[in-house]
């Protein structure tokens, strides 16, 4: 049976970067996150789409000539590859589906 999903602007977990799990396919996992908070630093095992549903985060990333910023509203999207360090800092509250390695950081 197909689950409907109605709430993903207005969804709220207990806590900053809390998920509800959504979909896995082939080892890949699709979550809803909601988060007022910003994240680590990190680099993932694999790709990552990171699509901003509600709000606005300023993504951070390192490349060799520093850090960057780049301010993501709705609709907009993130794609990082494996070895890319970065970090989601939201501007109040933010819903952000993300699509990565089941198990990925």
């Amino acid at each position: 049976m197909p689950e409907i999903i109605q709430d993903a602007r207005t969804f709220r977990a207990n806590r900053p970067w809390g998920a509800r799990d959504l979909v896995e396919i082939e080892g890949a996992t699709a979550r809803l996150h909601w988060t007022d908070q910003p994240y680590q630093w990190h680099i993932n095992d694999g790709a990552e789409l990171f699509c901003v549903v509600d709000g606005a985060v300023d993504m951070h990333y390192r490349q060799d000539d520093g850090e960057h910023v780049v301010r993501l509203d709705a609709g907009d999207m993130f794609v990082a590859g494996i070895g890319d360090e970065h970090v989601a800092h939201p501007l109040g509250e933010a819903r952000i589906l993300v699509f990565e390695r089941k198990g990925s950081v």
